[in-house]
């Protein structure tokens, strides 16, 4: 069964299981991954109950009053096409859905997701840094 949550610091022994940031050169070890949850304005996390461990999340940044970011959203492939990432991002909306504006930036095979979430595609202008993916 999969269950979901904010992320807060109660969640710190649950595992993060292994296969996120899939495809990055650089990616994150468990301490920065926390550190991207925790720092966060809000990270909402799924989790495997039997497993004990953290298979999708969500991460939020925002001024707290009109704008929220969504910087993450990721699931294990293994649980991709179950319904988990469409969840995540109902949670995002429903937390923020009073403020002015949420943003995502995403990979155009990804916009149609989007789409189907009630966003709207726009354009966007990025800086990346690939060197530096690892947080470290």
């Amino acid at each position: 069964m999969i269950i979901y949550k904010l992320y807060t610091d109660e969640l710190e022994d649950v595992k993060i299981a292994e296969g996120f940031f899939d495809g990055w050169l650089n990616p994150p070890d468990e301490n920065v991954h926390r550190k991207i949850l925790s720092g966060s304005f809000k990270s909402f996390v799924a989790i495997h109950e039997e497993k004990k461990e953290i298979i999708g999340y969500i991460n939020v940044i925002s001024d707290g009053v009109l704008t929220a970011y969504i910087p993450f959203l990721e699931v294990i492939s293994e649980y991709k096409g179950q319904g988990i990432g469409n969840k995540l991002v109902k949670m995002a909306i429903e937390e923020f859905k009073d403020y002015y504006m949420i943003d995502i930036v995403c990979d155009s095979d990804l916009v149609h997701f989007y789409e189907k979430m009630g966003m709207r595609k726009a354009n966007a202008m990025i800086i990346r840094n690939y060197d530096k993916q690892s947080g470290e």
